[in-house]
């Protein structure tokens, strides 16, 4: 396996980027000993690439980028809307000079009809995703797609979802981008969905079932690395867990519980523990 591993802004910071949190948290990534940090892309898109870009090569780290459509950018209810905006994600990007964009990009985040996703809707999406795969690929930027759980989207909620429209564009700069957490509500396993993805699967958050520290929740962590090495991965394994201890974090992402631990143990565990599964 050819593996990097990353921390999310979110391991540091809360959701909302400003230009001194982005700094922070890159110095703490750094600091930490992981390879790259995964930056959450402000759907405002206010986020100086030029500035950035010169903090991350001070601190010899690499980036991949990702975006969660908001409410206002569904893509089966405003598609143009959603395209303009990942085109501008994809154009942030490629100012970083890496090659790899990953969120949920299937539909906005809390956005639900009330029924199951319809082949009409569908229809809507592979369009989008089309026209942005060939905007992507003359960047040369990859796609990562990220389905999530039931609670928070009726799009894309398993690995199996997103694969099937991902098929219907016939792109192929377009791949899965798993998270742990959400695979603990809708997959059977975490073994299954990654041998069903194969080479496709080029990202995945990794967080325990609770956004705690790794190992002390209901992760079959041995399935999940088991999969990872039968297929061979190469790609990024992302830390994407929460600590009450960031200010503003327990309202951003409805932490309501105490964590026990502060960010930064919790962070460095979390990749200890990582690097201990990757090298069994």
């Amino acid at each position: 396996m050819k593996v990097k591993f990353g921390a999310s802004l979110l391991s540091w910071i809360t959701p909302q980027w400003t230009p001194e949190a982005g700094k922070y948290a890159i110095e703490k990534t750094a600091k930490a000993g992981f390879d790259l940090i995964e930056i959450l892309l402000p759907t405002s898109m206010e986020f100086n690439s030029k500035e950035v870009k010169q903090q991350l090569k001070d601190h010899h780290l690499d980036v991949v980028c990702s975006l969660n459509l908001p409410k206002e950018a569904h893509i089966a209810f405003y598609p143009e809307v959603a395209e303009k905006l990942i085109k501008q994600a994809i154009d942030k990007t490629s100012d970083l000079e890496t090659d790899f964009l990953g969120g949920v990009l299937h539909g906005g985040i809390g956005v639900f009809s009330g029924n199951p996703l319809t082949e009409k809707e569908a229809e809507i999406i592979t369009e989008v995703w089309s026209d942005v795969a060939v905007y992507a690929k003359e960047k040369g930027v990859n796609i990562g797609i990220e389905p999530i759980n039931r609670y928070e989207s009726y799009v894309c909620n398993t690995a199996g979802n997103v694969l099937d429209l991902i098929k219907k564009t016939g792109k192929d700069n377009l791949f899965l981008h798993l998270d742990t957490f959400h695979m603990n509500i809708e997959e059977n396993n975490f073994y299954d969905p990654i041998i069903l993805a194969a080479q496709q699967l080029k990202h995945i958050h990794i967080t325990e079932s609770h956004r705690g520290m790794l190992g002390e929740g209901t992760v079959n962590w041995e399935q999940l690395f088991k999969a990872l090495k039968e297929i061979d991965f190469e790609g990024n394994l992302v830390l994407e867990n929460f600590s009450s201890s960031i200010p503003g974090m327990q309202q951003m992402v409805s932490l309501w519980q105490k964590s026990p631990y502060k960010a930064e143990e919790l962070a460095l565990a979390s990749l200890s523990f990582m690097k201990s599964h990757f090298n069994k």
